[in-house]
């Protein structure tokens, strides 16, 4: 296996940590889709027993990141459009109601975190376009007041992660998003509960068409055209 896993110590926790360790590497995609996982490779990398290996192996395959491989064993879950848009609808909700809890609460996000997203998404630095997102709804999640708000979306935002890690550097106007980001958050300070929520399902709905269609284009792409052909 190429990906290269931080030891760690043994602890009551353990389980949980590997689970996080092994979900980190499967969004990331230093874990890729279709790769096989090996309980003793993971179990000798991070300096662990198989027992947590598959317990936390287990959690991950109820939560989506790991499949049945072909013929026995367990692999990386498939990317795959569709599960994404469901992913979206869950989240939608949720964010929905955060932006609206935090508009009862009149909440102002830093101008800072919408100045460094904006910067992120002119760069090329993937991780940092989606870091400065996930911030941006964290901030938002966190205004709401109600911590299952946050909780709730960290198993969405795994899977996210993964599909944002693969497409967003091929999506154009990647601003237009922090333009969003912005409208919501003044929405919010202002405590137009309504409009913020309005807006950000829009948002929701924008980002989750706009992944579908770049994970589809990456997992189907049109043939190549044949260099002999002439025009």
């Amino acid at each position: 296996m190429a990906a290269q896993l931080v030891q760690l110590e043994a602890t009551p926790d353990l389980v949980e940590r590997v689970y996080r360790t092994l979900g980190d590497a499967i969004s990331g995609g230093s874990l890729a889709p279709g790769q096989r996982i090996r309980q003793e490779e993971i179990a000798q990398q991070l300096a662990v027993s198989r027992q947590p290996v598959l317990q936390a192996l287990r959690l991950l395959k109820r939560d989506g990141f790991v499949e049945d491989a072909p013929g026995r064993g367990l692999q990386v879950a498939a990317l795959d459009a569709q599960w994404i848009r469901n992913v979206y609808q869950v989240r939608g909700a949720l964010d929905a109601l955060a932006a609206r809890l935090a508009a009862e609460r009149r909440f102002r996000i830093a101008p800072a975190l919408l100045q460094a997203g904006r910067r992120a998404a002119r760069g090329d630095d993937v991780t940092a376009m989606i870091d400065a997102d996930l911030a941006f709804h964290v901030a938002l999640y966190r205004a709401a007041g109600n911590p299952l708000i946050e909780e709730s979306a960290q198993l969405h935002w795994r899977h996210l992660r993964r599909v944002m890690g693969a497409v967003l550097q091929q999506l154009p106007q990647r601003e237009q998003v922090w333009d969003e980001h912005e409208a919501i958050a003044q929405a919010i300070a202002g405590g137009r509960a309504a409009e913020a929520a309005r807006l950000i399902e829009d948002h929701g709905r924008h980002a989750s068409d706009k992944l579908s269609e770049g994970l589809d284009q990456v997992l189907h792409p049109a043939a190549a055209p044949d260099p002999r052909r002439q025009p």
